[in-house]
């Protein structure tokens, strides 16, 4: 009895041999075809500052492994005087800390804007450019206090002169990031509360109707700032 000859008519077609490969790996159907043109731009841009900042880390520790004076001990050089005693890395904790916390409310307000809901969405936000706002603050008295203390670019009364370099340069380029954040995050919790996405009203980061993408954009950005900040702080002051 003869057997049914199997067919493979629904089987997707495409060129053959080398060509396939090359098509399947040059097509973008896996990775960027249902990514809008923000996300993407956005992923390009925390990538490209990741290499940024993997340099500023890899420059970090090169400079401490072959200077020969020593590196000033972190957990003096950050300390604090609290109650007659000296508290070791006591604010860089509690910034740490705040910050940490911020991705929480960053991730909540997502949440609440794929789900329209305006007034948590807007109030979480603010809470996250609030303890950014917090965490900068902290910042500039940790370099207050050691400007205070003699740290220059050039110098520090503790050893190695990269240090001071290392310090302003690193901590700075970060600060920045969290700064530009807050400012992006005050605009977009702005445009939320006015109802701009859902009425399609023109202007700066305005989405489809009903799209709160621009949220979610900003929360790509905030985390990736908040996930820096975990090697920065494990690699400058915990080492």
């Amino acid at each position: 009895m003869a057997q049914p000859v199997q067919t493979h008519s629904d089987a997707p077609s495409g060129p053959a041999g080398l060509r396939g490969v090359a098509a399947d790996f040059g097509s973008d159907q896996r990775s960027f075809k249902t990514a809008s043109w923000g996300k993407a731009m956005m992923w390009i841009f925390l990538l490209s500052d990741t290499f940024v900042f993997g340099c500023f880390l890899i420059a970090y520790m090169t400079a401490r492994m072959s200077t020969p004076v020593a590196w000033p001990n972190p957990s003096e050089v950050f300390a604090l005087h609290i109650g007659g005693q000296n508290v070791p890395l006591i604010l860089i904790a509690i910034m740490t800390f705040v910050l940490i916390s911020s991705s929480g409310t960053m991730a909540m307000a997502v949440n609440f804007g794929y789900r329209r809901e305006r007034g948590k969405t807007t109030a979480l936000m603010l809470a996250t450019a609030l303890l950014g706002a917090a965490f900068v603050g902290m910042q500039a008295f940790e370099w207050t206090k050691l400007i205070s203390e003699g740290v220059r670019p050039w110098g520090n009364p503790w050893g190695a002169a990269q240090f001071g370099s290392s310090f302003f340069m690193i901590t700075g380029f970060h600060g920045t990031h969290v700064t530009i954040g807050v400012i992006f995050l005050l605009i977009v919790a702005r445009k939320v509360w006015r109802r701009d996405f859902d009425e399609e009203r023109r202007g700066f980061f305005t989405s489809r109707k009903g799209q709160y993408e621009a949220v979610e954009i900003m929360g790509l950005y905030w985390h990736f700032v908040d996930l820096v900040w975990v090697f920065i702080f494990a690699f400058f002051y915990l080492w």
